[in-house]
């Protein structure tokens, strides 16, 4: 099994210790800096906000606010095996930080925190932007990936991330073929992921 499959201990292992290769830490569930995304999707009702600039550009505007966060979401992701860099991508793909969401729930009252957590799916613990609360939902995203590895054991290692990450999203049940898992959604949080990398995270 190659090194930074979730089903390995080596990544795990050798880079528990953050000051150990801390810039370079990946996590169990692939190295986002190798693959390939377009960035957020660009249509008719948003050509100026969308492929890789167009998610840059939102995770610069997120980045200061992640900043003061940022201790905090590269102790969760070692706690979890996770690349901090996803963590952030995440949160600013879902709420900006937790500046945009009033008391940190949508709009609609349905989801918290964050990673926007579906208060009808999940029961949120923690304050919103707590240890708690990113422990919870990143955990809930490492089940979600070895979910997909299971439902589906000849894929990628980056398959099984993509996988994971629409499971976050959308559940399980929404992923049937490798099409499933290419949306705006996921290349939108590949390209922010990257940002956040070359920052530091």
């Amino acid at each position: 099994m190659a090194e930074g499959t979730s089903r390995g201990s080596c990544s795990f292992t050798h880079s528990m210790n953050p000051r150990l290769h801390s810039r370079l830490y990946h996590g169990c569930y692939s190295d986002i800096m190798t693959m390939e995304t377009s960035g957020a999707t660009c249509d008719i009702t948003r050509l100026i906000a969308c492929s890789i600039r167009g998610s840059e550009m939102f995770a610069e505007m997120d980045l200061k606010v992640f900043k003061s966060y940022q201790i905090l979401i590269k102790e969760v992701g070692l706690r979890h095996c996770m690349d901090p860099a996803l963590i952030a991508a995440i949160s600013s793909r879902e709420s900006h930080g937790g500046t945009v969401r009033q008391d940190a729930w949508d709009h609609k009252g349905l989801k918290f925190g964050l990673m926007q957590l579906d208060k009808k799916i999940h029961q949120p613990v923690g304050t919103w932007d707590s240890k708690e609360h990113l422990l919870q939902a990143v955990g809930i995203l490492t089940d979600r990936i070895k979910a997909i590895q299971k439902k589906f054991p000849t894929w990628s290692v980056a398959q099984y991330l993509k996988g994971g990450l629409s499971a976050f999203k959308s559940g399980t049940e929404a992923i049937a073929t490798p099409v499933d898992i290419d949306s705006d959604f996921i290349g939108d949080i590949i390209a922010r992921a990257k940002f956040y990398k070359r920052h530091g995270f």
